[in-house]
């Protein structure tokens, strides 16, 4: 009997990296698309192959033999420029990539599409009430608004060629090698340095690349995943100053939070043009992953505590090269 096989575009990513380890270390024959050489390379079990998101259409099909799943990672998630030219940039590749990425299973005879989206779809959150899957989408950027297109273009592609669709939105991802907005909060947290923050009351939904990963790994093998969205997260929802406090216990580092309105925290970072980045600190977004473990059994495989501690660890290790 063959082995079980699975394709994961975007493989060189923070997530693709530590997907491609665990499926190989799980048993599967991975096929690691990439556009250039990766560290994906070296993992054992893992077959790297040049697969450009619009082009190389014999390169897709020979990479497809025999793959059961794909799992499609590679998206644009940060581009600089005006509206416009965002807007497009980001269609480019997480919608229209995403199709041709669709194309290409489906003429291969790929049994099941898993599609990593972002909570963003639903919104940025502001309120402690749980986003769920089922809920109104409300994007409030280029960015989110490509990655719902992309969704609604899935769900009627699959619909109409008999392919299994299962999409997954994601929180905030950390974990080591993670970068963006949680590298910066653990260089903020590392400085040890008073921050006006304890006085923020917000709950955000995080999840650790471990408790992905094992999920996307639910994702490409549980027969009641296919045909649905899931929102997923650690499973306990944490404060900024909690969070803060946390990373700074863990590096050794002084708790210096203090509290400061924060109203006037968010005019002030509006003022130098940092609004949407004091949001993100300010106002809660909560993720009901209730049907992921009742419908899929799923539990997050480590708690927040662990988590952050091997992230921290990871990061420690990163600045001490």
């Amino acid at each position: 009997m063959s082995p079980r096989s699975v394709l994961v575009t975007g493989s060189g990513g923070f997530v693709g990296y530590h997907l491609c380890r665990a499926l190989a270390a799980g048993g599967w024959r991975v096929v690691a698309a990439r556009r250039q050489n990766r560290a994906t390379d070296s993992i054992s079990g893992v077959a790297g192959v040049y697969l450009p998101l619009s082009s190389a259409e014999e390169n897709w099909q020979n990479a497809l033999k025999s793959v059961q799943c794909i799992v499609h990672l590679a998206a644009r998630v940060h581009q600089l420029g005006s509206a416009g030219k965002a807007a497009a940039a980001y269609r480019e590749v997480n919608v229209q990539g995403t199709r041709f990425a669709a194309e290409q299973a489906q003429r291969a005879g790929v049994r099941r599409f898993v599609f990593l989206s972002s909570i963003k779809v639903n919104g940025e959150g502001g309120s402690l009430r749980p986003y769920r899957a089922d809920d109104p989408p409300n994007p409030q950027d280029a960015y989110a608004q490509s990655k719902l297109e992309a969704e609604e273009m899935l769900r009627e592609f699959c619909r109409r060629g008999g392919m299994e669709l299962v999409i997954i939105r994601s929180p905030l991802v950390y974990g080591p090698g993670v970068r963006a907005n949680f590298h910066r909060l653990l260089k903020l947290a590392a400085l040890g340095l008073p921050l006006p923050f304890r006085s923020i009351g917000n709950r955000r939904s995080l999840i650790s690349i471990w408790n992905l990963v094992h999920f996307i790994e639910s994702g490409v093998s549980h027969p009641a995943a296919a045909g649905d969205t899931w929102l997923i997260s650690d499973g306990e929802d944490l404060s900024t100053p909690d969070l803060l406090a946390r990373l700074a216990r863990l590096m050794h580092r002084p708790d210096r939070l203090f509290a400061f309105p924060p109203r006037i925290l968010r005019r002030a970072a509006a003022l130098l043009g940092l609004g949407a980045e004091m949001s993100r600190l300010c106002d809660s977004l909560v993720v009901d992953s209730t049907p992921a473990q009742t419908r899929l059994n799923w539990r997050p495989g480590i708690g927040v505590d662990e988590g952050l501690a091997r992230t921290v660890q990871a990061f420690r290790a990163e600045r001490n090269r």
